[in-house]
């Protein structure tokens, strides 16, 4: 297993990505384990952004759960290619064929079977290949490490070659122009190669058109090491993903990052850790040029110059030294001390800009202070050191209390970190209640005329603004742009204009959240050419979006939680009802092997304490499971009482 953290191996699940470097049958592979749980749907995020490929693992008796629709999606938005794994074979109530069905349904995914089991539960013995036709009969003394290749046993073999040929017609149309192909498949289907079918999938897998779907038990082995085979076989290289997009910052034109080693460097940073012996880790993807250390890198994103001291090869939390790195590669750098993660890294004399990274914002938040006077210093670096590794993870001030405020993608996020404060940096802190992290947004244009003007002897604080203000499209976000012709507002005032509206932008005029999806435009101005100066016109840009956008009819906006409840029919009357209480819109609901499984979007403010109720008005038999949808408003009378807080 690659989970090394504490907290993973208490809990039995993945929090962090980590990285290996794995060789088989002489193939590199750069294989990274990410989390399923949706409060660390960063680290997902951030892993498909960065590779060629993906192993979706799925449950035997479980199927497609609700974590593994939002894991597809993530793919899906990356486009990147996948196989199917089922595993755990060997498990009470393990159901192949259904956890295919579930793919299909549930994703979409064009899944089709390459394996046949042979057995289940305690008499799962192996696979029929349906490529070579052989049974693969796993030795159990060995723990998986050899098997035997025999016949297939009599009575599964009409249903192997019937499941044969739908494999063969599926993968025909998937090529079409392979006309010899497809005539093998409908008239002497026996006469195709294993090394012919093989190249078939590999065109299906690598155009995204198809996803095989093997069978095993990680646990004893059984079917790891085929499914590596068809890593090999199906998986694209680099070579074989659509070229990287970037912008050339000396043209500002579009071109195509070639991966070959020969190449000017460009990489992108995807991840950062803090290790306890050699400091801050960057992990990175080379999409083109080769990477030696000593380097000097350009982060073109910040436009800073950054040096690699040292570079690591890492598994999992164990690390190797290594001299260079090439495209294609997955490498830890050591020294990059300004790089987060998202940034573009490239050769200084080619500057050029990757497609940047997108990161869901926190849903909710709570108050975090020291325990002793001792500790402020200590909570100050370890909240800087978490942030930088996870930007789903932020930290803010509360100015009317002075209170620190974090923020994150659920419960169970802000818990692992605060627990990973007292164990990795000997942290002890205090946190407040979980709070909900609300938006907001303005429904009118509108505008503002506002002048700054301070006179107290000598050199005055003169600034004059005017700009105007509207709605922008839903999940834009905020658009800032200056209008001003003709020097009404000097050039080299207008980042701070800018930076003045972003700031007043950030904590809103309803009740003092973040405001998203806004345009604001600068229209025009004046200034003073003794009393002017770049903090007059920042607080003046503060002051007028505050001023507009009081008059725009403004609203909080609460962020809705999809919510997946599995209950036995018995409670579902009560689950349901539950739901409603709690200002829930259940979109339906389905049976599954003796249960119902209960698909409703609620507010997250509702959902605090839900699991004990849950377990109350099912006498425990019920789960679920939640992660972020959307924003919508709130209604009159809970903004009401919101701002009276």
């Amino acid at each position: 297993t690659m989970d090394w953290m504490a907290q993973e191996q208490e809990r039995g699940i993945t929090i962090t990505s980590a990285a290996t470097v794995v060789f088989w049958k002489g193939t590199k592979i750069n294989l990274i384990d990410t989390p399923g749980h949706v409060d660390f749907t960063i680290e997902v995020e951030r892993s498909l952004r960065v590779l060629d490929g993906s192993v979706a693992v799925f449950c035997s008796v479980s199927g497609v759960e609700p974590q593994s629709e939002t894991v597809w999606r993530q793919a899906d938005k990356y486009g990147v290619p996948r196989i199917c794994f089922v595993n755990k074979m060997d498990r009470t109530g393990a159901d192949f064929f259904d956890a295919v069905r579930t793919m299909r349904e549930k994703l979409h995914a064009n899944a089709v079977p390459v394996h046949c089991p042979i057995g289940a539960e305690n008499d799962f013995k192996g696979m029929v290949d349906l490529i070579s036709m052989k049974a693969l009969i796993f030795n159990d003394e060995t723990l998986g490490a050899s098997w035997e290749e025999t016949e297939i046993p009599a009575d599964l073999k009409e249903k192997c070659h019937q499941m044969r040929q739908e494999l063969l017609e599926e993968i025909a149309t998937i090529d079409e122009e392979n006309e010899i192909f497809m005539t093998k498949v409908l008239e002497d289907p026996d006469s195709l190669t294993v090394d012919e079918i093989n190249a078939v999938i590999r065109k299906g897998v690598v155009g995204n058109k198809f996803n095989p779907v093997l069978c095993g038990s990680a646990f004893k082995n059984k079917g790891v090491q085929q499914l590596l085979d068809a890593v090999v076989n199906w998986m694209p290289s680099p070579l074989d993903r659509k070229p990287v997009k970037a912008i050339d910052l000396k043209t500002e034109e579009e071109i195509i990052v070639k991966p070959a080693d020969d190449e000017p460097l460009s990489a992108l940073a995807f991840k950062i850790m803090t290790d306890p012996y050699v400091g801050k880790l960057t992990f990175i993807r080379i999409y083109s040029g080769t990477l030696e250390k000593g380097m000097t890198l350009l982060n073109s994103t910040k436009d800073q110059k950054e040096r690699v001291s040292r570079l690591i090869e890492m598994h999992s939390n164990k690390r190797e030294e290594r001299d260079a790195f090439f495209a294609g590669d997955i490498a830890a750098c050591i020294g990059l001390k300004n790089s987060t993660t998202g940034d573009s890294l490239c050769a200084p004399d080619r500057p050029i800009l990757l497609e940047k990274m997108e990161f869901p914002e926190p849903v909710i938040s709570m108050a975090i202070e020291p325990k002793s006077k001792a500790d402020r210093e200590k909570l100050s670096t370890a909240l800087s050191a978490l942030a930088t590794e996870d930007p789903t993870f932020r930290v803010t001030t509360d100015e009317e209390t002075g209170q620190t405020i974090i923020a994150g993608m659920g419960e169970l996020h802000l818990d692992i970190l605060h627990d990973r404060m007292k164990r990795e940096f000997n942290v002890e802190a205090n946190v407040g209640k979980p709070q909900v992290s609300y938006k907001e947004t303005i429904t009118i244009p509108g505008n503002a005329k506002t002048k700054y003007v301070k006179q107290s002897g000598g050199r005055g604080q003169y600034a004059h603004v005017e700009i105007e203000i509207e709605p922008n499209e839903k999940g834009k976000g905020n658009e800032v742009v200056s209008k001003i012709v003709g020097g009404v507002i000097p050039k080299e005032y207008i980042p701070a204009v800018i930076a003045g509206i972003n700031e007043g932008l950030s904590t809103g005029v309803v009740a003092g959240y973040n405001m998203v999806d806004t345009k604001v435009r600068i229209v025009f101005g004046s200034y003073h050419d003794v009393d002017s100066n770049e903090m007059a016109f920042k607080i003046c840009g503060s002051m007028a979006l505050k001023e507009a956008a009081k008059t725009c009819k403004p609203i909080l906006l609460e962020p809705i939680m999809k919510v997946d409840v599995t209950t036995p029919e018995t409670s579902i009357g009560d689950v349901i009802g539950d739901l409603n209480r709690r200002r829930g819109q259940i979109l339906g609901q389905e049976n599954i092997k003796g249960a119902v499984l209960v698909h409703a979007e609620v507010p997250l403010s509702e959902m605090f304490g839900y699991s004990t109720q849950l377990r109350s008005i099912s006498s425990g038999r019920a789960t679920y499971s939640m992660e972020p949808s959307h924003f919508e408003k709130v209604p009159a009378k809970i903004q009401e009482e919101i701002m009276k807080k």
